[in-house]
């Protein structure tokens, strides 16, 4: 556990079950261990990769917490075999919840990477993120969320829903 209230963004989605109710569950979930500061509106979104499965719906939010970097992704890991998710990756899923950035701290070990590794390249993370904190700079490229949402692809596939 740290000392010090850090600013951490995350970002979740869901393609299963009630997609709505499981993001606002997991949200509710942070929320007992975080203080959730801002959250994005909910945008339905293509799936990535292994494409034969169910539209997701994505969010992102701000938050503020004392947990170490380890502590938020064992917290998310957590909330999300709470909620059904099997550890495999690419397979539909009622919750995914990525650690996007932590402060403006720059961390890799074998099971946690931030910032986020593939954020640049996901519109589904940026346009959500570009919501709630434009003006925020990526610690590793210095580029601003809004510089990083410019210039990614597959924008036009993503709907704001609420």
């Amino acid at each position: 556990m740290t000392c010090d209230l850090v600013t951490c963004y995350l970002g979740l989605g869901s393609n299963i079950g009630d997609r709505h109710l499981n993001l606002e569950r997991a949200i509710a979930y942070l929320g007992q261990r975080l203080q959730v500061d801002r959250v994005s509106s909910v945008y339905d979104t293509p799936p990535l990769g292994e494409t034969d499965q169910p539209r997701f719906l994505n969010l992102v939010c701000r938050a503020y917490t004392r947990l170490s970097p380890q502590g938020l992704l064992l917290l998310s890991k957590g909330i999300e075999s709470k909620m059904g998710r099997m550890s495999k990756t690419g397979q539909p899923r009622p919750i995914d919840i990525d650690i996007l950035f932590y402060d403006d701290r720059v961390l890799t070990t074998p099971d946690l990477v931030i910032p986020h590794p593939r954020l640049s390249e996901r519109a589904f993370v940026l346009v959500p993120l570009g919501e709630i904190a434009p003006e925020f700079t990526h610690p590793v490229s210095h580029e601003t969320v809004a510089e990083l949402l410019a210039r990614v692809d597959g924008v036009a596939d993503i709907a704001k829903i609420s």
